[in-house]
């Protein structure tokens, strides 16, 4: 695999930034959404109503779902590893950390990633210059969780905590999507499988922590808010993002991580009166050297000069 040296069209460019405003976006919808409901029923209203769309959108389209047990099967795993985990963790340290703290940590999913791939595949194994890159990144995480912690005690930690784990299910899920190319499967195909796997996976958690028929009615800002996150968070960027991850490669996908924040961080200042403090930024500026030490184009590109 040489995803690491792939160059992207100006196509593919535009699809990545506006995956990044989408995923980006995201975090604001959560913070609006925790409002008026609960952490897991916000998760469960996400995908249950993206899931809804996209089997509406699929066969009108003319696309058939595949119907055998294994690729259903990798659906389940795919919507655990990539909606079920990450969407509850995050939500749920969002209730801690503004969503542009937030948003700075998922940052981390290609760190992981690199990692992971380390020990569950055969191409993509640690150098030494995603070593380097690894630990410089994760330098910028000590640097937030650090003066974080001194400052705002254990709440602030947990969430932190809760962000990274889901950076980290992140990670397997995109090993484990590789898969998914080898199968032939459409992104519309892989999008609805995972989207409606994770529903019913999300469905008794809800029923059974959540109690939401035990709560006072939502805001109008709280179900515009999920529903902005279901149908541009969700459906349109799992659209996009397959469909780069297809033609680009993971590596060039990944980079999506570290443009998210710029959004998530804009819209945290101008709607919720967020403060982003210097410690973020420097945070935000040592994991993104620590990309660019794994990614390696822009120092290749600077010895060529």
């Amino acid at each position: 695999m040489n995803d690491s040296i792939k160059h992207m069209s100006a196509a593919e460019w535009i699809m990545l930034i506006a995956l990044s405003i989408l995923w980006g976006g995201s975090f604001f919808f959560t913070e609006v959404a925790l409002k008026s409901f609960h952490p897991f029923t916000i998760v469960f209203l996400r995908v249950f109503i993206a899931a809804v769309i996209m089997n509406i959108i699929v066969p009108a389209s003319g696309i058939r779902m595949p119907s055998t047990g294994k690729i259903w099967a990798g659906f389940l795993i795919l919507g655990l590893l990539n909606n079920a985990v990450p969407f509850s963790l995050i939500v749920w340290g969002q209730t801690s950390i503004t969503g542009g703290m937030a948003s700075i940590l998922n940052a981390t999913t290609p760190f992981f990633t690199v990692i992971a791939a380390h020990f569950f595949t055969s191409d993509e194994k640690l150098s030494l210059k995603k070593i380097i890159g690894v630990i410089i990144g994760f330098s910028g995480v000590i640097v937030l969780i650090g003066f974080g912690t001194l400052e705002n005690g254990v709440n602030e930690l947990k969430g932190q905590l809760a962000i990274l784990g889901a950076s980290c299910s992140y990670a397997f899920a995109g090993i484990f999507a590789r898969r998914f190319k080898t199968w032939g499967l459409k992104p519309m195909q892989i999008t609805t499988g995972q989207l409606s796997c994770s529903s019913l996976l999300m469905l008794p958690i809800v029923l059974l922590i959540d109690k939401p028929w035990t709560l006072a009615p939502p805001q109008i800002s709280g179900i515009l808010a999920v529903a902005g996150a279901a149908v541009l968070s969700t459906c349109l960027a799992y659209l996009i993002y397959f469909r780069v991850l297809s033609s680009a490669g993971a590596t060039n996908v990944l980079l999506v991580t570290f443009i998210i924040p710029v959004s998530a961080i804009i819209l945290g200042i101008l709607f919720l009166n967020e403060q982003i403090h210097a410690r973020h930024f420097i945070g935000m500026a040592v994991i993104g050297l620590g990309m660019i030490a794994i990614d390696g184009r822009l120092l290749k590109r600077r010895s060529k000069a």
